[in-house]
């Protein structure tokens, strides 16, 4: 656990435990592979694409058919409805139709009984290709003008103008590598028939009503002959935000056409294979400022690989846009987004949705601006942050919680980064071969989908004669604690212990028309819904006692002591039982749309965003110039979660999404052939971040303030916006290499991730410039 600042225990509230935390320790938390399988259940693989760009000539699928344990084999013509898994643009196909346009596209489907069966007999499909012009790199992408859609422009000013007028101008590019979701639990989904047409699917989605919809349209049924269950899930991070619909609509075909139950449990290798992943970014730039480092003029370019087909590359690359602020004022300032379509698998949503790109590009523009004024980056940083007078986001939103100045200062402070800087700065003179760096990076993330129409969420609350309680919503369970929040406003509302509140599994036929977990909103969401569902039960049972004690409505209240009515106090089952005899009803729905959003795409002008959480971190790291590996020393952050619903759960995610973001800087690197097949596609070849890489000094403070925005109990988000406090770690290994060629103004030439290949590159570039 991370070490607590001092203030720790003043600004906590009661913590409850993950709800799933003794099961996960004992191993009884229940997961879609872990449920009792029928005897008549059918196992299936997907036989893939050899190429990333061809026409599908032939197909004989005869050997596939005779092998052993082979029940069926489905293609694109078995599919009764639409033939599409995507998430709006119609382009993502359950089967290839013609033609394959990524390397690993599933071209046909194999039923099997078991799923070792399945797999060696999806190999033995014979597909006779007519290969296609295939764009396996952003380059060739861009000269051949392969866009997802149309390159989009974002502004603010006269940035050239600006530009020719600064004292001092500069231009750069760096690149950054996508990031594979490395979830725990693979892609699963298990579809159960019923009767009159009916299926029922288990997936580990963190969409219930888009797979449910797509399942429908798939089977050309209604969404209400499609219900779809989740529990929990071992991880996702995007990664199954759109990408669980591929599976559970190839179990659906299978259970619907064979009238037996089937599970798709992929297998990790092909899951790495045929999923999306982090986009990668190419940014060039071109800045203008003066001798302070205030940045005067700003011309950033911002390209994607968004691979082959649309998937949520608009919204990720508009969100990349949105955040390359970051916590700055860009007074003159014009961003270019390119969105390259290849014949890759496509990039997808992934914990800050593009965000972390467009700031990787401000803090890297920082830090270049620092080292030729000869500045700490620190000092540029707070040259340009957002202030009085400085309030408005290119985009048009007023930043009216502006706390990342106090913030930035406090944990400047608390992390003496001043102290610091000075004793690694007399470290690296007298050290020839390893060379440290310390860095200060804030972030501010807007919270809220950009897409307006997904801020909704809907809730089920029963209260039942005993005075037990069952809730249901739309927010899915991936580890990141939101059924535990959402049972806490509920407990709240009735005065109740959490014990007493079971939390269900999100079900379609409970709560309908849902949107995806993600955007950081599932407690927001979900929280409010569930307290407007809770409330409308209470008001009822406060009349009713009102009526039954001879009160006023004022003077009934639920406290943890009990229900005091009238003089009376009563235990909540009393009150339930006697609403009970007393007919009232103890069921309600809820519902919660957020407020004052709205934004003009068109434009790039509005409020995308309800609100901005913020965060800072101070990342110490160490070199090794000979060999290229590094290590982080230390790290302290201090982040802001308004009011914690739970503060142990948020310190949890806080941990985990910095750690997670330093191994998309540092160590997880994805590479592709010329012929687009994944060479990185197992454990062995990709490298996430282990016990080993985390700092050993790691404390985590949480911000003593509240949401401004009357958010549930003034909390704010907190899963995406810690994944880019790592940022800090990709600058403070620039200044470690930096160090190498002491008093030289300039910026090593290092790309993300940050591998020993790339510093030793970086430093040999660094010191030949």
């Amino acid at each position: 656990m991370a070490e607590r600042d001092p203030a720790w225990k003043a600004l906590e509230k009661p913590s409850h435990p993950h709800d799933s935390a003794p099961l996960h320790v004992t191993g009884e938390a229940r997961y879609a592979d872990d449920l009792a399988e029928p005897g008549n259940m059918l196992h299936l693989a997907f036989g893939q694409s050899s190429e990333a760009h061809a026409k599908v000539v032939s197909l004989d699928l005869s050997q596939v058919l005779a092998a052993e344990g082979v029940v069926a084999v489905f293609t694109a013509a078995d599919i009764p409805g639409s033939n599409d898994v995507s998430p709006f643009a119609g382009d993502d196909r359950l089967l290839a139709d013609g033609e394959v346009t990524s390397h690993g596209q599933p071209v046909f489907l194999v039923a099997a009984t078991s799923q070792r069966a399945a797999r060696k007999a999806a190999r033995l499909g014979k597909v006779e290709y007519e290969p296609l012009p295939a764009l396996t790199t952003m380059a060739e992408a861009r000269r051949e003008q392969s866009l997802i859609e149309p390159t989009q422009r974002m502004a603010r000013g006269d940035a050239a103008k600006a530009l020719e007028a600064s004292p001092h101008r500069l231009s750069g590019r760096f690149e950054m590598g996508g990031q594979d979701h490395f979830y725990l639990e693979g892609q699963v989904a298990v579809a159960t028939p019923g009767e009159d047409g009916q299926v029922h699917v288990l997936s580990s989605t963190q969409h219930p009503s888009e797979v449910q919809h797509l399942v429908a349209h798939m089977l050309g049924r209604s969404s209400a002959d499609v219900t779809v269950e989740v529990r929990r899930m071992g991880g996702a991070f995007g990664g199954k935000e759109t990408q669980a619909a591929l599976f559970a609509a190839a179990a659906a075909l299978v259970a619907d056409r064979t009238g037996r139950p089937a599970k798709f449990r992929c297998d990790r290798d092909d899951d790495m294979v045929m999923t999306g992943k982090r986009h990668p970014f190419e940014v060039s730039y071109d800045v203008g400022f003066d001798d302070e480092g205030h940045l005067l003029g700003l011309s950033l370019f911002l390209s994607s690989n968004c691979g082959a087909t649309v998937d949520l590359s608009p919204a990720i690359n508009d969100r990349a846009m949105f955040h390359a602020d970051n916590c700055y004022y860009l007074a003159d300032v014009e961003i270019v987004s390119e969105r390259l379509k290849t014949n890759i698998v496509s990039a997808t949503a992934f914990r800050g949705f593009g965000g972390p790109q467009g700031m990787l590009a401000i803090e890297r523009i920082a830090d270049h601006v620092a080292a030729r004024l000869g500045k700490d980056p620190l000092e540029v940083r707070l040259a340009n942050l957002y202030g009085p007078g400085r309030e408005e986001t290119q985009y048009g939103m007023t930043v009216a919680d502006n706390i990342a100045p106090q913030m930035i200062a406090r944990l400047c402070e608390t992390a003496r980064y001043d102290d610091r800087a000075r004793a690694i700065e007399a470290f690296n003179a007298r050290s020839p071969v390893i060379k440290k760096g310390i860095a200060l990076t804030p972030v501010k993330f807007g919270i809220s989908f950009t897409t307006t129409h997904l801020n909704q969420a809907g809730a089920l609350v029963h209260v039942y004669a005993d005075g037990s309680i069952q809730i249901n919503h739309g927010g899915t369970e991936m580890g990141q604690g939101v059924y535990v929040k959402v049972a806490q406003v509920v407990a709240d509302v009735f005065g109740v212990p959490i014990a007493q509140v079971r939390i269900t599994a999100t079900r379609t036929d409970k709560v309908p028309n849902t949107s995806a977990t993600a955007a950081s909103s599932g407690a927001d969401l979900n929280g409010m819904a569930a307290y407007n569902a809770a409330t409308a039960i209470r008001e009822r049972l406060t009349n009713f006692l009102a009526r039954t004690y001879g009160c006023d409505e004022a003077d009934v209240h639920f406290t943890p002591g009990g229900v005091l009515a009238g003089g009376e106090t009563l235990s909540f089952a009393d009150v339930t039982h006697k609403a009970y005899i007393g007919r009232v009803a103890m069921s309600s729905t809820g519902f919660y749309a957020t407020p004052d959003i709205e934004y003009d795409r068109a434009a790039h002008k509005g409020r995308p965003f309800y609100y901005f959480a913020y965060g800072a971190a101070v990342s110490e790291v160490a070199v090794d110039t000979l060999t290229g590996e590094h290590k982080v020393l230390a790290v302290d952050i201090l982040h802001d979660v308004g009011r914690s619903l739970n503060p142990v759960i948020d310190v949890g995610q806080i941990e985990g999404g910095f750690v997670q973001g330093q191994g998309w800087l540092t160590t997880e690197e994805l590479v592709w052939d010329d012929k687009g097949r994944l060479l990185t596609h197992s454990p062995a070849t990709y490298k996430i971040p282990t016990a080993s890489d985390r700092a050993k000094h790691f404390t985590v403070t949480l911000w003593d303030g509240e949401n401004v925005e009357p958010t549930i109990n003034r909390s704010k988000a907190v899963g995406e916006p810690p994944f880019m406090l790592a940022i800090s770690v990709f600058s403070a290994l620039n200044r470690a290499i930096a160090a190498t060629a002491p008093g030289k103004r300039d910026l090593p030439p290092l790309d993300a991730p940050a591998t020993p290949e790339r510093i030793l590159k970086a430093i040999a570039g660094h010191k030949a410039s």
